[in-house]
């Protein structure tokens, strides 16, 4: 592994212990005034408890700034907020910006890193990046912001000056593996994820040494029990999900060596557990045949000791996926009470396969697993016992016959959106596709760093949308865990793909491919307020306060899996792996573009003052007063 690492001075006070900074950042992430996290706390919930901006007055919610990355590739995730200072970052080539909250938009620091152009032509749907990571300091060494790179990298930067504090390769792009995961910051470890199953690469999560960018410990997905790091007493208290040897046993021969299995998607923390949660993706290559096995542990999702990476349990979702259902969706964690009144620990998962996962985080057993929607037809149910899903078999896949009206597709009814939880209203809110497609399978060798999938995909809207327009192909849904049921549903035009969050003002935000942010009243689903953006949107909106005022921020900037078609100007159906012919009729609504709008009630914000960072106001303006005073009394003279 290549490491570079920066000369760090030891002249900046003692080391606090390795916990303190963790507490410090858990305060931060429940702090009105900051985002430090993806989904705001460890919790990953997207959830904010203000409430100045509420379903009475929202109409009023106008732009208060906005900031231009430069950029227009998708742009995926969301700006992080830090003490007055908010940190942006873009897709390829991966530039980070630290804003002035005090003077909205004025450029503090901007980092472009340096990295080979060439894993460009490696990424799988577009050249995305999730969001940066946050690490606030313990007294010797600096408040660090982490961010990974499309050639594979990991930087760490001084949060204050934008310097490259360390720098280590994660991932080999010239065998496929690239990163677009945001950096996940516990205790002193980051953890980084992988990309590039579809060019058959072998999924594994690193844990690193924050302050150094050491190696503390890597668990893959398939292979060994050695290397995917299983703990003495993994799934004990779910023996029927599997235990051990089957990373290997359920492989063909070396299938699991080119097997895919990574994780690009989002992870959530318990401080009490102390397991970091998150899921690992599809198997490779995407043509069934050519992997016998349930093709574990793909598919599956995880509880792992964030200290050592022992794996205390996983669950596979998709065993033997034919599908391309890659696992990797939001974990949201709740305290609810179960059917049966007992107060549980949950974590929540809207899967790719279309079905809405909730297990007992502390034990991995299963609490429900409901259909994200009716339409879902690939399986009939899942079986509570034995989490076995229970297959239709005229929604297979096999070689020398084409699968027609499979729901959903391999966009999934949910994707990488981050969506949201409500803790005082105990519900879920969900950005959905709506999406199904014709699979073809075929045959291929494996060559490293090129394209391993295997299958030509049609996708269109699902039943509930209109397929002669192709249009309905989003759904924004209220769902509740423990009984299964959803409160409210709309349609949208296009698929909701950057997800929601929701707020105690009775209100949940979200963006759309064609180019609104949206709040609808988190009661009834009612739309409430919409903007028009610059551009379509692939990330999920966020808040924060400052100086009393509540905002709310939203990356602008349509691609992702279903704008390549736009971003690339391809006009195949079957490219972008499917999805060039599903949102054929985006380029109708939006264009291309790459930034942040920040909104606040009436626009209210610093510009208020009109003088606020005017060339020399204060300086200029009393000179030259002065100036005109003294010639008036030299000319009286």
């Amino acid at each position: 592994m290549k490491r570079i690492l920066l000369s760090i001075t030891l002249a900046m006070g003692v080391a606090l212990p390795f916990a303190h900074a963790n507490d410090k950042l858990i305060e931060l992430s429940k702090s009105d005034e900051n985002w430090v996290l993806p989904g705001k706390t460890y919790s990953e919930t997207n959830y904010s408890p203000m409430k100045q901006i509420n379903v009475d007055n929202v109409k009023t919610l106008k732009p208060s700034w906005s900031f231009s990355t430069g950029v227009l590739n998708g742009h995926e995730g969301t700006p992080l907020v830090v003490n007055n200072v908010m940190y942006i970052h873009t897709p390829f080539p991966n530039t980070t910006y630290a804003v002035d909250l005090k003077e909205p938009g004025k450029i503090l620091w901007k980092h472009v890193p340096k990295q080979s152009a060439a894993a460009r032509s490696v990424a799988c749907c577009d050249v995305v990046n999730r969001g940066l990571g946050y690490w606030p300091g313990d007294g010797k060494t600096p408040a660090l912001i982490l961010k990974t790179l499309l050639d594979g990298h990991v930087v760490a930067l001084n949060a204050e000056t934008g310097e490259e504090y360390w720098k280590v390769e994660n991932s080999d792009y010239k065998v496929g593996s690239t990163l677009t995961i945001a950096p996940y910051v516990v205790k002193d470890i980051v953890l980084i994820g992988s990309s590039g199953a579809e060019l058959g690469v072998r999924g594994y999560v690193t844990a690193y040494d924050v302050k150094t960018g050491e190696q503390k410990w890597r668990a893959y997905a398939t292979g060994p029990d050695e290397d995917i790091l299983l703990a003495d007493n993994f799934n004990e208290k779910t023996p029927q999900y599997g235990q051990k040897g089957l990373g290997t046993e359920t492989w063909e021969g070396d299938a699991w060596k080119i097997g895919g299995g990574t994780n690009w998607g989002w992870y959530a923390y318990d401080p009490d557990t102390n397991m970091v949660y998150f899921g690992t993706g599809n198997p490779a290559p995407w043509n069934e045949t050519m992997r016998p096995g349930d093709n574990k542990w793909t598919m599956a999702i995880w509880g792992r000791d964030v200290d050592t990476g022992q794996a205390k349990f996983a669950y596979q979702k998709t065993p033997h996926d034919e599908w391309d259902y890659a696992g990797v969706n939001v974990m949201m964690l709740s305290e609810q009470k179960d059917k049966n009144g007992k107060m549980r620990k949950l974590l929540t998962h809207p899967d790719r396969n279309g079905i809405i996962y909730t297990l007992d985080r502390e034990t991995g057993e299963m609490v429900s697993a409901d259909k994200i929607d009716d339409t879902v037809n690939w399986v009939k149910k899942v079986d509570l016992e034995t989490g076995l899903p229970l297959r239709d078999p005229e929604f297979g896949t096999r070689m020398d016959h084409k699968g027609r009206d499979i729901c959903p597709s391999a966009m999934g009814y949910h994707n990488q959106g981050h969506d949201s939880y409500d803790p005082e209203k105990e519900r879920f809110f969900m950005g959905v596709n709506h999406i199904c497609m014709d699979w073809e399978p075929f045959m291929l060798p494996y060559r490293a760093g090129q394209f391993f999938v295997g299958a030509t995909l049609s996708m269109y809207p699902g039943p509930k949308g209109d397929r002669q327009n192709y249009t309905g192909l989003g759904q924004v849904k209220s769902y509740d865990a423990i009984t299964g049921k959803f409160d409210w549903e709309v349609m949208e035009r296009f698929a909701v793909w950057g997800g929601t969050m929701a707020t105690a003002g009775d209100l949940v935000f979200y963006g759309t491919l064609d180019g609104y942010i949206k709040a609808r009243d988190s009661r009834d689903g009612k739309l409430v307020w919409k903007y028009r953006l610059p551009s379509g949107v692939i990330g999920h909106p966020m808040t924060y306060m400052h100086d009393g005022v509540q905002y709310v921020a939203i990356f602008y900037g349509v691609g992702g899996w279903p704008g390549v078609g736009l971003v690339f100007d391809l006009d195949d159906p079957t490219a972008g792996l499917g999805s060039v012919g599903a949102f054929k009729n985006i380029q109708h609504y939006t264009a291309m573009g790459g930034g942040v709008m920040v909104f606040s009630l009436d626009g209210k914000g610093a510009y208020d003052d009109p003088n606020l960072g005017e060339y020399a106001a204060n300086t200029s303006a009393k000179s030259a007063t002065s100036d005109s005073k003294d010639a008036g009394k030299a000319k009286a003279q």
